[in-house]
């Protein structure tokens, strides 16, 4: 009796998970025992750097704010103590973006 080899289901599911370690070099795309674990590893990076993204983007922003507030003679942190207090409901993403391309706005957001 020849034996059991799961048929085309197992194959299908070796092969599906082949094409998410293509791009992988070395045997890390072509073997399925090794290309599991890449894959598997590949999966968690992606996880905590969707994480990560979002942490490193807000530095950004605020480093900017921060340079741009510094050029009129406020620190970051007090400048958005300011615009608390004025109910200014500007993120940062936005403030970083006009400090950038409007400098003129920026300056009068600093001055209120």
């Amino acid at each position: 009796m020849p034996r059991a080899k799961r048929g085309f289901k197992a194959r299908r599911r070796r092969n599906r998970l082949l094409k998410w370690a293509s791009g992988f070099r070395g045997k890390r795309s072509s073997s399925h025992a090794v290309a599991n674990e890449a894959v598997q590893h590949a999966w968690l990076h992606m996880y905590r750097s969707r994480k990560q993204r979002k942490r490193d983007f807000r530095a950004l922003w605020i480093q900017r704010i921060n340079a741009a507030a510094r050029l009129h003679g406020i620190s970051y942190s007090k400048l958005i103590g300011k615009l608390n207090t004025a109910a200014i409901q500007l993120n940062r993403k936005m403030l970083a973006d006009i400090a950038i391309s409007d400098p003129v706005a920026f300056k009068t957001i600093v001055g209120a």
